[in-house]
Parts: C-alpha cells; sequence; structure tokens
C-alpha cells in the first residue's frame, strides 16, 4: 500500500507540474462547481421538453437524491481514511504547483467533484445515449472536472480514479431506479 501511495504523489507531482499560469484560469473554471450545475441545468430543462413536466420533477428528485448520496459517501470516506489532500501534505505541498488559493477540507479521499460528475453523466448517458448518442460526450465534460482537481493542486490521481469509479457506479444505479419507475423515460 505504501508503495501504491508513493506512486500516487510522484503522478500527482508530475500531472500537476505540467500546468502554466496561461492555462490556470480555464482549469479555474472548469473546476468551479458553478458552471458545472449550470451545465446540467440546461441539459436537464433540453430533456424536460421530450420528457415532459412529470417525469421531469421526478428526474429532478432522482438527481438530488444522486447528488444527496454521492456527497454523503464521499465526505465519510474522507473522515474515514483522512488522507490529508496534497495542499495540506506536508510532504509535497512545499513543492507542488498550488493554483486555487484555498484549498478546501484537510483531506482528499475520494474526490467528491469526480464523483458527482462522472454520476451525473453516467446517469443521463444512461437515461439518453440510445436515443441521442451524443450524450457520451459527457464523460469528456466530467473528465476534465476530475483532471481539473489534479490540475490546480487539490487532489491526488488515486482520490479522482477512486471517485470517478465511485461517480460511474452511483450514476448508473440511480438510472436504473429512475427507469424502473419511468421505464421509457423518452
Amino acid at each position: 500500500m505504501d508503495t501504491l501511495l508513493l506512486w500516487d504523489k510522484e503522478l500527482f507531482l508530475w500531472l500537476n507540474g505540467l500546468g502554466s499560469n496561461t492555462f490556470d484560469s480555464f482549469w479555474m473554471l472548469v473546476t468551479d462547481k458553478r458552471y458545472t450545475i449550470a451545465f446540467y441545468a440546461i441539459l436537464t430543462a433540453v430533456m424536460s421538453k421530450s420528457l415532459g413536466w412529470k417525469n421531469t420533477l421526478w428526474m429532478l428528485l432522482t438527481i438530488a437524491l444522486l447528488i444527496t448520496f454521492t456527497d454523503q459517501v464521499t465526505n465519510l470516506f474522507k473522515n474515514g481514511f483522512q488522507r490529508f489532500r496534497p495542499c495540506h501534505d506536508p510532504e509535497v505541498m512545499d513543492i507542488m504547483r498550488r493554483v486555487k488559493p484555498s484549498c478546501g477540507g484537510k483531506y482528499g479521499y475520494f474526490s467528491g467533484h469526480a464523483s458527482n460528475s462522472f454520476a451525473m453523466a453516467t446517469f443521463f448517458i444512461t437515461l439518453f445515449a440510445h436515443r441521442f448518442k451524443q450524450m457520451r460526450l459527457l464523460f469528456v465534460v466530467a473528465a476534465f472536472v476530475a483532471y481539473s482537481r489534479i490540475y490546480i493542486g487539490v487532489h491526488y490521481p488515486l482520490d479522482v480514479l477512486s471517485g470517478t469509479l465511485f461517480g460511474l457506479f452511483s450514476g448508473w444505479l440511480f438510472a436504473k431506479i429512475y427507469l424502473r419507475f419511468i421505464p421509457s423515460p423518452i
């Protein structure tokens, strides 16, 4: 386990070190929750035209439960594992490239941004990709959000990978629950 964590720190320092001042503002926008929330709100509004108001309300309720679930489980893991974020880790905090002025909470395993982004992407893809092939591009959006956490210096790659895997599972699970009650959303 120690070897894995050492590799994770080395990979973090390499990936984080690839950044440059030219791209910092772009990655700060990508990592900002407000833009991700706005993006999915617009997507939900667009999909609501096909769903109708009743199915849209059920979808909004499911999304609220999904995000609550991923947030709460993420917090359980952070408090349970108590792995320092890189920007709080004495071993790397002085040699890393820190883009975000504030670091966030003390612990970072696993990434809530990665889990929420991949949960939402998976949820929408599971529900709508059979009809809208472009929906799969949501994984690109989620990957950008997940990587941004390494770029700005607040998560290790293993934090992001674990959050991604949990988000994939959560999004799929909640989509299946939704489909159980709304068998054919579109």
